[in-house]
């Protein structure tokens, strides 16, 4: 247990907590899957807010589309690897058998268990820093300032490293009541040598559309 504190970064107050954690269905009826449920929950709450935090200027589509790429099973399961929780599982002969102990979806659903173990034990003050610290070197190596730039900002860098004129946006048609309006907004782009339109709810979201679809005549949306 000293050696599975030691990987984790936490010594439980309750280990009954962490045990419990780490013993799959197949092993019991005493198993982790309602802390799997809590745990998943626990951690979409935990990387949301770590994102709103660290990346105050994204949308919620940018700031959605990191969260997934975190909370997903392979991700999950990377984490549970680096951290020996495989080492440690309480897992049916069957799931012995057949190498259970490395499989990605079981891997992933005690991960979460463990989540909630770690949240029920030391709170969520507690159980928000471990997360950070098992997701850092993710949350480093990953380029999230090139994600969460929005179509605006994106295609003004592309063309200033082009050492092209930057793009004009002008508003050309608002349609519809004063809760309910729709923007066409064009976007000149030199470069191009035309004019594309992007239509929104607002201004904003006008001209990020007509960013987006500059950036795809580029072929840069993948930028």
């Amino acid at each position: 247990m000293e050696k599975l504190y030691s990987k984790i970064a936490y010594q439980f107050k309750n280990p009954a907590l962490l045990v419990k954690a780490l013993r799959h269905r197949s092993s019991g009826k005493d198993n982790n899957e309602r802390l799997e449920f809590l745990g998943d929950a626990v951690l979409g709450l935990i990387i949301a807010e770590y994102l709103c935090q660290q990346f105050p200027d994204a949308d919620e589509g940018d700031l959605s589309r990191i969260r997934a790429s975190l909370v997903q099973q392979s991700t999950l399961a990377a984490i549970a690897r680096e951290l020996h929780l495989g080492e440690y599982l309480q897992l049916g002969p069957g799931e012995l058998k057949t190498g259970g102990a490395d499989r990605e979806s079981i891997l992933a659903d005690a991960f979460e268990a463990l989540v909630c173990a770690l949240y029920l034990d030391g709170g969520l003050s507690v159980c928000a820093a471990t997360i950070e610290n098992w997701f850092a070197a993710r949350l480093n190596a990953m380029d999230a300032l090139r994600q969460v730039k929005d179509p605006k900002t994106r295609l003004q860098e592309l063309l200033q490293a082009l050492k092209a004129p930057l793009p004009v946006y002008a508003v050309i048609k608002v349609t519809g009541k004063d809760h309910l309006q729709n923007f066409i907004v064009s976007c000149n782009i030199k470069l191009l040598g035309k004019t594309v339109t992007g239509t929104g709810n607002n201004r904003r979201l006008a001209e990020q559309n007509a960013a987006t679809a500059a950036l795809q005549l580029l072929g840069k949306t993948d930028e």
